[in-house]
Formats: C-alpha cells, sequence, structure tokens
C-alpha cells in the first residue's frame, strides 16, 4: 500500500499567481484621506504610515485567508493506493503413508539417520508453505486412514498438526492405500464451490489392509473430477528396518549409539500406484532420495498453478476542511483587529 498527497483539482492552484499580482496593484493605489489636513504633506505621511503598518498586516492575513481557500476549492486528499489478490485456489488433499515401514533410513545421506516419513514430512512442509492460495488438507493412514487436518487456508495449523505426527502414532498395522484414497476422495468432494481438486498420494507400501482396493478408489476419484498423483518412495532394494520407540517415532539407540536392525523390508511393487494416477490422467513418481521427492513435489507445483488476479484501486481521504479552517481563523483575526486594536477612524 503506498499513500501520497495529490489535489482533486489542481488547475485551480494556478489561482495563487493571482495574489502577487493583487499586491502589486494594490500597493500602486493610494486611499482617500478621511480626514482633510492644511498640509498635504502632513496627510501624505499620516496615510503612509497608516498603511504602512495596520494596512500591511490586514493586507496579508487577507490574502493568506484566500490563498488558503484557493487551496481548498483545489480538493487535496490523500490518496491510498491498494492492491487487492484474488487467487482462484486448487483443493489439495496430501494423503500420506504412517506405516512403519516409513521409518527405513535408505533416502537419507551417507551416515545420517533421516528415515523416509522425516523426509516426505520436511518436503511436505516446504510445499505447503509454497501454495498459500490453496486450501489443504491432510489424511495419515497405516492400516487405516486418519484425518489430520480437514481442508483450510491456515496452513500454519496445518503444519502444526503435521509437526505433532509421527510413525507409531497408528497402532493398526499395515498399509490401506485404498482406503486412504477413498477418504480423500470423499473430503475433496464435500468442498461445493471449488475450481480444481487434486489429491497426493505418498506412499511406501503395497496395499494389504483395507476395505477398498487402491484401482477402485482411484476411479472414483477421478468419476468426481479428482486428480491423483501418487509417489512410490524408497530404494529399489531390500533395505533394514531398525528398531524405533513407537510412541515418540524415535529410533532406539544400543549403549554404543548403535542402531539395531529388526526386519528387511523388500521393495514395493509400485504398477498399482501408476494405474491410479492414469485413471485421473495425473503422473506417478518414483523417489528414492530426497532430492527427488523435493524434484517431484515441484513438478507437482508447475502443473496445478493457482491462478492470481491482482485488483488494483485507490481510495482518498479528503483534506480540504484543514486549509479552509485555517482560512477562516485568519478572517476571524483579521475581523477582531479591524473592529479593536486597528479599527480605522472614519
Amino acid at each position: 500500500m503506498n499513500g501520497n498527497l495529490e489535489f482533486q483539482y489542481p488547475w485551480l492552484l494556478s489561482l495563487l499567481a493571482l495574489l502577487p499580482l493583487y499586491l502589486v496593484l494594490r500597493s500602486r493605489m493610494g486611499k482617500p484621506a478621511a480626514l482633510r489636513f492644511p498640509s498635504a504633506e502632513l496627510g501624505r505621511a499620516a496615510g503612509l504610515a497608516a498603511r504602512a503598518t495596520a494596512g500591511r498586516l490586514l493586507q496579508v492575513l487577507r490574502l493568506l485567508a484566500v490563498g488558503l481557500c484557493m487551496v481548498a476549492l483545489a480538493g487535496p486528499r490523500f490518496a491510498n493506493d491498494r492492491t487487492e489478490t484474488q487467487a482462484s485456489g486448487v483443493d489439495i488433499m496430501l494423503v500420506l503413508d504412517l506405516s512403519w515401514s516409513m521409518m527405513a533410513l535408505d533416502m537419507g545421506g551417507p551416515n545420517e539417520r533421516v528415515s523416509r516419513y522425516d523426509i516426505a514430512s520436511q518436503v511436505l512442509e516446504d510445499f505447503i508453505r509454497k501454495r498459500p492460495s490453496d486450501r489443504m488438507g491432510l489424511i495419515v493412514f497405516s492400516a487405516v486412514p486418519y484425518l489430520a487436518s480437514p481442508l483450510t487456508l491456515n496452513h500454519d495449523w496445518l503444519i502444526d498438526n503435521l509437526h505433532r505426527l509421527h510413525v507409531g502414532l497408528i497402532r493398526d498395522l499395515g498399509t490401506a492405500i485404498g482406503d486412504a484414497t477413498a477418504a480423500g476422495a470423499k473430503r475433496l468432494k464435500a468442498i461445493k464451490d471449488s475450481k480444481s481438486r487434486i489429491m497426493i498420494l505418498l506412499t511406501d507400501g503395497d496395499n494389504n489392509k483395507g476395505d477398498i482396493d487402491p484401482v477402485p478408489a482411484a476411479q472414483l476419484a477421478a468419476a468426481l473430477g479428482e486428480k491423483v498423483y501418487t509417489i512410490g518412495i524408497g530404494i529399489e532394494e531390500p533395505c533394514q528396518l531398525y528398531a524405533f520407540e513407537p510412541t515418540t517415532g524415535k529410533l532406539i539407540l544400543d549403549p554404543n549409539g548403535g542402531l539395531r536392525p529388526v526386519m528387511t523390508l523388500q521393495p514395493a511393487n509400485y504398477s498399482v500406484l501408476g494405474k491410479m494416477a492414469a485413471l485421473s490422467k495425473a503422473k506417478f513418481y518414483r523417489a528414492t532420495s530426497r532430492h527427488e521427492l523435493q524434484s517431484i513435489y515441484n513438478d507437482i507445483d508447475r502443473l496445478e498453478k493457482t491462478e492470481v488476479k491482482l485488483r488494483r484501486f485507490t481510495t482518498y481521504r479528503p483534506l480540504f476542511q484543514w486549509p479552509l479552517l485555517a482560512a477562516l481563523g485568519l478572517f476571524s483575526l483579521e475581523m477582531a483587529l479591524v473592529n479593536t486594536r486597528l479599527r480605522r477612524v472614519p
């Protein structure tokens, strides 16, 4: 927002040029004497003295008052230039796998103890912050799906809820991709004024739980006009799952600070994710590292652009009353002086 002083009728300020012209012409004109004197020299001297004192002060007051009236007529005002953003946002349901396999450490750098879930949540947070005009919601799932956040524009609240999550929070073991997709489709359908609906499903496993298979769930979403982007994460070879505390989602270290492997995870079959994305004319992605996952969400961000329109307008606060009040004060002062201290003799 930018503010500046301006005049509604600036051409009226040119009238101010008449004031010095009037002053010049007025100084060349003499006043008829109010009293008769036996000597013209004495009368001329008295007239000059009167004009040089009282007359000059009253004349200055009158000219200032008239000048302020001209300024008021020009319409001084304070202009506020405003810009409003009107965004036609995209409604996005984020569907995040919270099964125990998300504790695998295969996507971090060398000697980096960061889980698949930690990387996914960090990339998700960055994606959320880059799209302030979109309503977003969050569904997490393991053997059952749970709504972590409804669709909202309050992204700080959504990110706070994301920070509260950890692997182990859902005690039911398994991966219910189909049920989670159906839950996301239902939530998106409930938004009546939506112009564009998409779902971004991230998982590291095969569907092995739930009442709805992934492909029928994706068909449901497609029938409702929703796109389902699918992301499969994890390396393409077996990796270790290490012991962790389900109540906190933290790794359990042995007395020497080492990790204790509990099972070997096999690579998931992500062909079903490709079918799900194809049904809704979206895209399927594979990520084996933090960098690849970040690139995927950047790509989705480019594909699903939010239409933003800028509306510019100006509001005005009139200021004409201030020079007008000042002029009135000067006129009042002039009248007071004329009728008291500087009163003229008839």
